[in-house]
């Protein structure tokens, strides 16, 4: 044990048997929490859900331009064990995340654990590019060439070979799709790109759904969107095009910083806030070294390039490559915006209204845009911002409970 880890433990010691922690007293339970979720923090999402006692299953998927994704399926519950006739759910997570966030929350929290309880097969897919999609038939991560994509190609290669083998694998016509932030992006570009997918879903839940976000109100992300199309430019001169992979940062924000004891622990909320939204009642301190353990989880520049383009244009339009790819590519000098009118899946919207990634203006506009929208529900707790809806403390009944009632109608 190295001097940091014996000097974490004494002060994290101090920490849950002082104030209103009293109740965890005895060492040799601080000392099984604390190693609790230094573990939770660095397992797979696999090795994780097996711990607690649940099936698990790795499934491959190739795509149609070769890239090589990783699903992990929960196939039945803990409790619920029945096997029989189970309707099959897709999650698919957002931004720099992987299916381990669906989970990491324990299982009383976790969204696929509850799926699971609740009768369904549950599979989680994992975009091209992050921790467990990091492959590809004869391009390697090395390569520039490998991360020459957006958010674009995740709905229109991803998704759709992804629900094509559960699909296949289930022996179902159609499945229900649930998402989150980017995971509601790729949904978008795949119905209206490839309206064929309509019929495979039977429904699908958007959480902090994001297509439209020209009133986002996070200031961070305002201050760095004017400069993306420069950002790509200093990216490729510097070699660089992944961003934020999954490595020493998460370890050392996971292990150290945000630990429940550290002094920067304020640091990481507030820099989480900053991005997404003030709601410390329901941001689960203790629970940040796993949350940072998994992510950020990687992505291209493309991707983060891609959502500037969308808060400078203000409009829901493919890749803006420059004029003359554009229009080699486009047969048109702009990007095409996407024909949202084709979509015809049932979709339910769900929003907070204190997100600063996907506003209740913009789900506001994307509601009028997709004539398939049956209900828009907002989150009963006015300080709910765009991370809540993986991460709070009180997801289950605040969202997932209402999630679940909405699904059964569909089964």
């Amino acid at each position: 044990m190295s001097n940091i880890d014996i000097v974490l433990r004494i002060v994290f010691l101090l920490y849950v048997t002082s104030g209103d922690h009293s109740v965890i007293a005895k060492e040799e339970d601080v000392s099984s929490l604390y190693n609790n979720i230094m573990e939770d923090a660095s397992l797979d999402t696999f090795t994780l859900v097996r711990k607690y006692g649940y099936p698990c299953e790795i499934h491959r998927v190739y795509t149609e331009d070769k890239y090589v994704l990783e699903l992990h399926r929960i196939p039945y519950g803990k409790h619920n064990t029945s096997r029989e006739h189970r309707p099959v759910v897709f999650l698919q997570h957002g931004l720099l995340s992987t299916s381990a966030e669906w989970v990491l929350m324990g299982t009383d929290k976790g969204l696929g654990y509850i799926l699971a309880e609740a009768g369904y097969d549950v599979w989680m897919g994992n975009a091209r590019g992050n921790t467990y999609s990091r492959r590809h038939i004869s391009i390697k991560p090395s390569s520039s060439s490998f991360w020459k994509f957006s958010w674009h190609e995740i709905g229109y290669y991803d998704i759709p070979a992804m629900i094509d083998y559960v699909l296949k694998e289930t022996g179902v016509p159609s499945l229900q799709y649930v998402a989150f932030s980017q995971g509601t992006t790729a949904f978008w570009v795949m119905t209206s790109t490839r309206p064929e997918y309509n019929d495979k879903v039977r429904a699908m839940q958007a959480l902090a759904p994001v297509a439209y976000v020209g009133n986002i109100r996070s200031p961070l992300i305002r201050a760095i969107a004017p400069f993306t199309n420069s950002l790509e430019k200093i990216m490729r001169l510097i070699g660089t095009n992944e961003f934020m992979a999954n490595g020493w940062i998460n370890e050392i924000a996971g292990q150290k910083l945000c630990l429940e004891e550290a002094v920067t622990q304020s640091l990481c909320a507030n820099i989480l806030f900053l991005l997404c939204g003030y709601n410390a009642q329901q941001l689960n301190r203790t629970m940040l070294p796993v949350v940072l353990g998994h992510t950020p989880a990687g992505a291209s520049t493309r991707q983060m390039i891609h959502f500037g383009q969308l808060y400078n244009s203000k409009k829901f339009t493919r890749f803006n490559h420059g004029w003359f790819v554009n229009k080699r590519t486009y047969g048109r000098f702009t990007p095409p915006a996407y024909n949202l009118s084709a979509i015809t899946t049932p979709i339910f919207l769900h929003y907070g209204d204190n997100d600063w990634l996907s506003t209740p203006d913009d789900v506001n506009y994307l509601l009028r845009e997709i004539k398939s929208v049956i209900g828009k529900f907002r989150v009963p707790h006015p300080k709910f911002n765009h991370l809540d809806f993986i991460f709070a403390i009180d997801a289950k009944q605040l969202i997932y409970d209402r999630i679940i009632k909405i699904m059964s109608r569909f089964i």
